[in-house]
């Protein structure tokens, strides 16, 4: 009996829901990810070479496709180098376990998988003084809901160097406040670590709790207005309005921008 190599529809299904999620238990997030690079893949080819999804087969994911692929990203949408390359090790992935199961496209298989990287320049992390920070954790108005949660969040954001995915992911049963102050953390790839809040940090939320009001454990530490997640735009957004409000107390300092664009912890700014 002859097998048959399975279809790419069928090979892209086991791989999103067997190997991913099954064999490999990789976060909602890497899935995500993952499932974004191929919707802009697939939509790409259509265009290209004029094969709708249900048509494609393995053998269409050539290297030239790819590099195509990758050059659209760059010149069409305006990705970086470091999305590129994200991209790419997504696709990666995909090849190397399509390999396995269809020995037919080894030969295409082989030639997409040589395709490097791009070499990106690392950029030079920028920082800001205490006073600055300071003046970015009280420029929201404490007046408002929005404001109280936007003051907490920003301060501990500071005292934990958390990434915002990590912070608008946090639930009240994440952060003990009594006692040792602590903030357990859940990163990138499932990784957790637990992080000691100074006491001023700890007094802030504590403050911030009172005006919740879910405050079950696995409610949202710092939701938006319905009680849901907060989206990082929706961050990046309040940051910005902080940003410009604290600005305009201290005119004579420029804030600069982080990568993340979060104030970041300063080792000699620590207040305990």
């Amino acid at each position: 009996m002859v097998d048959v190599a399975p279809s790419f529809p069928k090979l892209l299904q086991s791989f999103f829901v067997d190997y991913l999620r099954q064999q490999r238990a990789v976060s909602p997030c890497t899935v995500a990810a993952y499932r974004d690079t191929f919707k802009l893949l697939l939509a790409f080819a259509e265009r290209t070479i004029g094969k709708s999804p249900t048509e494609l087969a393995l053998n269409d994911f050539t290297a030239e496709l790819i590099l195509a692929f990758l050059d659209h990203l760059e010149r069409d949408r305006g990705n970086s180098s470091r999305s590129r390359n994200a991209r790419l090790s997504a696709v990666r992935v995909f090849l190397k376990y399509a390999a396995h199961q269809d020995l037919t496209a080894l030969a295409v298989i082989e030639r997409s998988l040589a395709i490097p990287q791009k070499r990106t320049d690392k950029p030079v992390l920028g920082y800001l003084t205490r006073p600055e920070v300071e003046a970015i954790i009280g420029a929201p108005d404490c007046g408002t809901w929005a404001g109280r949660r936007d003051r907490a969040l920003f301060a501990f954001l500071y005292n934990t160097g958390a990434r915002v995915s990590e912070a608008i992911g946090l639930r009240v049963g994440d952060v003990i406040l009594e006692v040792a102050p602590v903030a357990h953390l859940r990163g990138k790839g499932r990784k957790r670590r637990s992080v000691p809040l100074w006491k001023e940090t700890a007094k802030t939320l504590r403050q911030w709790l009172d005006h919740l009001s879910d405050r079950e454990p696995d409610a949202f530490l710092f939701p938006n207005s319905s009680g849901g997640r907060i989206s990082r735009s929706n961050v990046t957004q309040r940051l910005k309005l902080a940003v410009e409000a604290a600005s305009r107390g201290i005119p004579s300092r420029p804030y600069r921008h982080t990568r993340s664009g979060t104030p970041r912890q300063c080792i000699s700014c620590n207040p305990e």
